[in-house]
């Protein structure tokens, strides 16, 4: 007999409803707007680490290659270029990964975006949702830059290649020397610091080559850095943030310099979403904006190890 039944108990079930309902209240006690956007797209993002799922449709008689939202924020990022004013949305996301103990390829993903904010405003505004939600009356934030120092002695904006290679062989018995920059600093970041971090906090100010879609400038150091945060729970990532790039040149830029990567890794090379990039070119407002995972948050919430645990049926059980 295959199993039917649900990884969550009826009790989770009834928490995941709750939650969302707080989810929804929350939003609405500060005037922000719930919308919703496609899950499917004509182009993906093209972050060399986050792969896309694809589905084929019959478009005016000719099979088109679609693909499932890894994220919302391209097309509402064209619902603020239209109307600048905040928004937010509680959806389906689908990312071309392994099944693990906190990733499911199909989650559930809260985003907002908010006009006029600071990144340091909207990571208050992130600290005031979670207080309301897990049992953390503060939540501290470190610089990534800080981080390094602290169990590194590294600048992480400044160390030069061969330094930060030897020091991640070093540090993780690693022979392999195939490693780019940002890669010797995700493993030290993944293996190392993650699960020394306090039980909630924020890392912000990542390394520029870690930008995605957030804007670039100087620190009070002169680094230049990419203005982005994230938010852990005892050690797992619940939330991703930026200080949204606005610049449509830079955008392009970007999507072309991660197509070219990917082509050198051998990974599929994406076509660019021109209808997001014109709505860059007619004006995205300054603004900043998070995503949070929905299952992970639930999660915390009640001390779930595995995201079956937070949702219906996982892919082993479709």
């Amino acid at each position: 007999m295959p199993n039917w039944e649900p990884g969550a108990s009826l009790e989770i079930l009834r928490h995941r409803a709750d939650l969302l309902a707080k989810l929804r209240a929350f939003f609405e006690g500060k005037e922000i707007l719930e919308v919703e956007t496609p899950a499917l797209a004509r182009a993906p993002v093209t972050d060399l680490h986050i792969q896309s799922l694809t589905t084929e449709i019959l478009d005016a008689n000719i099979i088109k290659t679609f693909y499932l939202q890894t994220s919302p924020e391209f097309a509402m990022k064209r619902l603020l270029a239209f109307n600048a004013e905040p928004i937010y949305q509680i959806a389906k996301v689908f990312r071309h990964d392994p099944l693990t103990k906190n990733h499911n390829p199909e989650f559930t993903l809260l985003e907002w975006y908010r006009p006029g904010f600071t990144m340091g405003q909207l990571m208050d505004e992130v600290a005031e949702l979670l207080s309301s939600l897990l049992a953390c009356d503060s939540i501290p934030a470190f610089s990534y830059r800080e981080l390094f120092e602290k169990y590194f002695r590294i600048n992480p904006h400044r160390v030069s290649s061969d330094e930060l290679l030897a020091l991640t062989q070093k540090q993780l018995e690693l022979s392999n020397t195939d490693l780019t920059d940002t890669d010797c600093l995700q493993l030290l970041m993944f293996s190392v610091i993650e699960p020394a971090l306090p039980e909630f906090c924020f890392v912000y100010d990542y390394p520029k080559a870690q930008a995605s879609l957030s804007v670039i400038e100087a620190d009070s150091d002169e680094d230049q850095v990419a203005r982005r945060f994230e938010v852990y729970c005892r050690g797992m990532e619940l939330g991703n943030g930026y200080l949204e790039l606005t610049d449509a040149q830079e955008q392009r830029k970007r999507f072309e310099q991660d197509n070219a990567l990917r082509k050198k890794k051998g990974l599929d090379v994406y076509p660019l979403d021109e209808k997001f990039l014109s709505a860059l070119e007619s004006g995205l407002p300054v603004c900043s904006g998070v995503a949070l995972g929905v299952d992970r948050l639930l999660m915390s919430m009640h001390e779930l190890t595995n995201i079956d645990q937070a949702i219906s049926f996982a892919l082993e059980r479709i």
